[in-house]
């Protein structure tokens, strides 16, 4: 047995549902691999656990040095134990999920990894093991999520307007949303502040921009306010 297997603890491993927003786009981080089995396929970024290490330590270690997506947080959305999920021996899986805006991060493919790319949610290629599931898991997860945590803060400009808000719900949530109840809910969030000033490259009237006010955010937060959409 090599070094490099010795390390890992060959029964767990981690794998990453990285969600990212661009150009009014849902799209998944995937990596084509570079190792058997299914060497060539795309794929979830996902690796062994090493001894000794924390799972959330090991899904950031092997995100980073497949794809070089750091300084992310990573939520965990469960254990998959299927018996026949890794065909060579018995894995269990603890999958993560994250959601970023692509153009803060510079991909490049790294360890057991030929390729990195992002794919548009609705054109993901066939995928091994039971990474579809986990795809699914994490997106229903990432969804759940969304409707009780404010979004906006790291995916959207620092300055914004509501359509483009919207849009970015509407995107993530996968349907369409009421534009005036959408703005009478969000506006009633004193943490959204309306600037002086409007988006210029608009094609049609332009829009008011906002900003979110994270401050605000968590002293509401401290006093007990829950977000909801």
């Amino acid at each position: 047995m090599s070094h490099k297997l010795r390390e890992v603890i060959r029964n767990i491993s981690v794998d990453c549902v990285i969600f990212g927003y661009e150009h009014s786009t849902l799209e998944v981080l995937l990596v084509k691999r570079d190792v058997e089995p299914y060497a060539g396929m795309w794929a979830l970024p996902g690796g062994f656990v090493k001894k000794g290490e924390r799972i959330e330590d090991a899904a950031k270690r092997v995100l980073a040095q497949m794809t070089g997506v750091t300084d992310t947080y990573l939520e965990e959305i469960g254990v998959f134990d299927e018996l026949d999920r890794y065909p060579l021996w018995r894995v269990f899986t603890v999958g993560h999920v994250a959601l970023i805006s692509p153009e803060h991060y510079s991909l490049h493919a790294g360890v057991d990894t030929r390729d990195v790319q992002w794919f548009p949610i609705e054109k993901i290629p066939p995928l091994p093991f039971d990474h579809s599931k986990i795809v699914a898991v994490a997106l229903e997860k990432l969804r759940k999520r969304v409707r009780y945590q404010p979004i906006g803060f790291e995916i959207l400009p620092e300055k914004f307007t509501l359509p483009q808000l919207q849009r970015l719900y509407e995107v993530v949530l996968g349907k369409k949303l009421d534009k005036r109840n959408f703005r009478k809910k969000i506006l009633s969030m004193h943490f959204i502040q309306k600037l002086n000033e409007k988006d210029k490259n608009g094609i049609r009237r332009p829009a008011y921009l906002y900003t979110f006010d994270k401050k605000k955010y968590e002293k509401l937060k401290e006093k007990g306010f829950v977000f909801e959409l």
